[in-house]
């Protein structure tokens, strides 16, 4: 939504330090993410119910349906939330939503990936809160500020996932 764009600059800005570490920091850049949605790509913003802030945003990415059911989850969480368990909660939702069944508006996937750069703990950490696996390390997977940058592989399958949300 358009209305989204004003609260999303102010928070990626507030943030670009904390996010920028790790991937692009593109304020203004709502509006063309939103133009570029559909059955590869779909986006999540994360918001605190008691504030309307903007925690973070998911891209449920790469989505590939067929015989895979299968898509790459990429997330920046938003200063000042990084690190109070919100982007977790709000992670969960998603998890959630990308496992639902396509008649109940979810995503029907079966695997989901999250390739994170080894230095990056927090957000490893985060991959381990949510249930995902390690899987494996990927020598200069992805192109970032200027150079070809390692990442560590996690994975996580529908028959794992109700496991976990029962025991919330």
């Amino acid at each position: 939504m358009t209305a989204d764009a004003g609260p999303y600059a102010v928070a990626v800005r507030r943030s670009a330090e904390h996010v920028g570490r790790w991937n692009p920091v593109e304020p203004d850049g709502l509006p063309e993410l939103l133009e570029r949605q559909g059955p590869g790509l779909r986006t999540f913003l994360i918001v605190d119910l008691a504030t309307g802030d903007l925690v973070g945003k998911c891209n449920v990415a790469n989505i590939v349906m067929g015989r895979f059911c299968n898509a790459a989850l990429g997330y920046d969480s938003y200063l000042p939330y990084a690190g109070t368990g919100r982007m977790t909660e709000g992670m969960r939702l998603v998890v959630d939503r990308c496992f639902g069944p396509l008649t109940d508006g979810g995503l029907g996937l079966h695997r989901l990936e999250i390739n994170v750069q080894p230095s990056n703990e927090r957000s490893i950490a985060l991959a381990r809160r949510l249930g995902f696996r390690h899987e494996g390390f990927t020598p200069r997977m992805l192109f970032l500020d200027g150079a070809w940058r390692d990442h560590e592989r996690f994975a996580l399958t529908a028959e794992e996932w109700p496991g976990i949300t029962s025991a919330r």
